[in-house]
């Protein structure tokens, strides 16, 4: 579900002595210290951390961070600094945008580097593959709205490549954000056929699964069933956002 991991960025000026960085990670000493010693081996300290939402694999290890580093972390909800939408962070001399991107979680943020045109998307586009928008802290509204965000953001070439949680840079934002657009439309109209199906006149009969667990077999019949569950909160998603739950 991460595949290789979570990606951890550490961010500065050429020049300056401090750094942002995004996500430190799961709970893993060994990444801290690497992390440290990375930012410390350039001479600098660590100023500012940023956390793109709240799950474990990007912030569980924020508070032993914190004592490592002395640096503030700043996130949206779950007990953190509310970060403003469009608030601008400057930290040596590094700017950095806030865009809220709520959806795949309700506390999701983006953070745009404008003289790069570089996005960090956390888990709301990853470098492979699509996300997960896993009912009920996940809400496929506020996730199609993030990305229409997103597409403001690359069509008018304020973001041109993608720094992703997870995976590799994506160096065409505008064609990911698309595909991403497309590919939650196509899914919806699939398990909106799937239900229909299932619950029309000729629907199969019932065997003891509930709908959504119905639906995942018939629309991610192609996907390993390893991934299933997290198939199956996305459908919960999916059909809350149909009304057919």
């Amino acid at each position: 579900m991460t595949l290789e991991g979570t990606n951890t960025w550490v961010l500065g000026e050429p020049g300056a002595s401090e750094v942002v960085v995004v996500d430190p990670g799961p709970a893993d000493e060994g990444h801290l210290r690497a992390v440290l010693d990375h930012v410390a081996g350039s001479g600098r300290r660590v100023a500012l951390t940023l956390l793109t939402h709240g799950h474990a694999d990007h912030a569980e290890s924020a508070p032993r961070w914190a004592e490592l580093t002395g640096a503030p972390v700043r996130a949206t909800g779950r007990g953190h600094d509310d970060l403003a939408a469009g608030e601008r962070l400057l930290v040596g001399g590094l700017e950095l945008l806030v865009v809220p991107t709520p959806g795949h979680t309700a506390d999701s943020l983006s953070f745009l580097l404008p003289a790069e045109q570089v996005l960090l998307t956390g888990d709301t586009v990853l470098g492979r593959g699509t996300t997960v928008v896993a009912h009920p802290d996940g809400d496929l509204t506020s996730y199609l709205e993030s990305l229409d965000r997103l597409s403001r953001l690359t069509g008018s070439g304020a973001a041109t490549s993608i720094a992703p949680g997870h995976g590799p840079v994506v160096p065409d934002a505008g064609g990911t954000v698309e595909f991403y657009v497309r590919h939650r439309r196509e899914r919806l109209e699939q398990v909106r056929a799937a239900v229909e199906r299932l619950r029309g006149p000729e629907a199969p009969p019932a065997d003891g699964r509930d709908l959504a667990d119905r639906v995942v077999a018939e629309v991610y019949a192609d996907v390993p069933r390893a991934v299933w569950p997290a198939a199956r909160l996305s459908v919960l998603a999916q059909l809350d956002y149909l009304g057919m739950l």
